[in-house]
């Protein structure tokens, strides 16, 4: 790994200006092309980003890619998305916050236009909008199944990648640990109401990720039509079984 390729190593509190967050539960097959897509995405922001990766109860090389990239990392062993990702929020310096999944990529604009969005004093902060993989007619499918009623809970979101300033993510306490399923929606609503009280809007980055299709490779296209209990385990949020058969099953990743 070239020094250019890696984020900074002596980390300077007042000079980091993005914290970026990333669960990773047995991710060495997608955490590398993650980090990478990080990495053309900061190159405007040398030595004022730090990755901090939330090793949840890793077997693999997951860790030692992390440390390749200079990465901060932190072991976990909650199933929890929220309190994983909270977790690594309580580590951050960065004057934003931005979560990302590990089997994410965002597009080389994406940090860049959320600090632009935040400086305008107009957004509380938001998510982004992009593309799968790959895509079917069952994606499609899927995807609208639960993205209507999720819509009808939560309102009019976007979610994927998260970016806020940190003071807003600790004002509304950051993701909800009682939520195990649809905790980014959950999030998503909260960080809008906070902008609403103080005049400013949710917003959206379009086209600020990639993001991988394993799961449907693991479980089919077709998985919500098929398996419409997911659905609603989805709007419930506090599903232990389903929780970690979406979210901790090695065999599908």
């Amino acid at each position: 790994m070239s020094e250019s390729k890696q984020f900074i190593k002596d980390i300077n509190e007042n000079n980091v200006k993005f914290s970026i967050i990333i669960p990773a539960h047995n991710e060495e097959k997608y955490i590398g092309g993650c980090l990478e897509s990080i990495v053309k995405a900061a190159q405007l922001y040398k030595d004022q980003v730090e990755v901090i990766v939330v090793l949840n109860r890793c077997t693999d090389r997951t860790e030692e890619i992390a440390k390749s990239y200079n990465c901060v990392t932190l072991i976990n062993e909650d199933k929890n998305l929220s309190k994983i990702r909270n977790a690594g929020a309580a580590l951050a310096k960065g004057e934003i916050l931005i979560t990302i999944d590990a089997d994410t990529r965002m597009t080389e604009h994406l940090l860049s236009e959320a600090e632009k969005h935040l400086a305008s004093n107009q957004y509380i902060g938001g998510g982004v909008n992009g593309n799968f993989e790959r895509i079917s007619l069952g994606i499609i499918v899927s995807t609208f199944l639960l993205i209507v009623p999720l819509l009808f809970k939560y309102g009019l979101i976007s979610v994927g990648i998260f970016w806020c300033y940190r003071k807003d993510f600790q004002a509304i306490k950051g993701f909800n640990e009682k939520m195990l399923m649809a905790e980014d929606a959950d999030f998503a609503k909260r960080l809008k109401q906070l902008g609403k009280t103080n005049g400013k809007k949710y917003g959206t980055i379009k086209n600020g990720m990639i993001t991988s299709c394993r799961r449907f490779d693991h479980y089919g296209d077709w998985i919500l039509l098929k398996r419409p209990s997911m659905i609603l385990a989805y709007l419930k949020g506090n599903n232990h079984k389903a929780a970690n058969e979406a979210y901790y099953d090695d065999q599908a990743r």
